[in-house]
């Protein structure tokens, strides 16, 4: 019989904070189980398996920065609405160490919920694209630009790999600067279409 109160959204929070303890990549049902206070084969009626724990885990944790990158946006454009948004990017990955990794899994067209989350991060930077003038085609570039540099960063800086003598915040405010330089610059949708 399960745990009286265990349910599969219990045990997908309890699994968030367990990875941000210990680390995604050591996120584990046995010890998940064992947070729980549970026999391993009892939380196969709560989740499928591990797959299925990262996948709901995933979905959970897009939802979240998807929430923190719209709060951030809110009343905000331009420049502004870039910094806020990155900046919002940033803390969550710092805070939530083991679950931000499962933020980059590409949605499950199968869960609804965590493609209508993914479609919420991504529809936040798109509208700050929209106050630079890109769009269509062109913002898919671009979106892929931030993502990439804003993920690299905190990827990065979670591993410990920026050593030089030089203040991590100013580099990051450095490089969101940067891109609203290529953001006020970025070809029109038709020059990048063309190229």
């Amino acid at each position: 019989m399960p745990r009286a109160g265990l349910n599969p959204q219990v045990v997908v929070r309890e699994a968030a904070r367990l990875a941000d303890e210990v680390g995604y990549d050591k996120l584990t049902l046995a010890a998940l189980a064992n947070r729980l206070g549970v026999a391993l084969p009892s939380l196969y009626k709560h989740v499928k398996g591990v797959d299925a724990l990262g996948q709901q885990l995933a979905a959970l944790a897009t939802a979240e920065i998807a929430d923190e990158m719209t709060t951030a946006a809110a009343g905000r454009s331009g420049e502004d609405a870039l910094r806020a948004v990155a900046a919002a990017y940033r803390s969550y990955a710092r805070r939530h160490p083991g679950r931000y990794p499962a933020t980059q899994r590409v949605p499950d067209p199968a869960d609804p919920a965590h493609v209508a989350a993914g479609a919420r991060a991504v529809g936040v930077v798109y509208a700050i694209l929209l106050g630079y003038g890109i769009s269509g085609d062109a913002a898919v570039d671009a979106v892929r630009m931030f993502r990439a540099a804003v993920h690299g960063f905190v990827s990065l800086e979670a591993a410990g790999d920026f050593g030089l003598p030089r203040e991590v915040d100013h580099s990051f405010d450095q490089m969101v600067a940067a891109l609203g330089v290529a953001f006020h610059a970025w070809p029109s949708t038709e020059e990048s279409d063309a190229g």
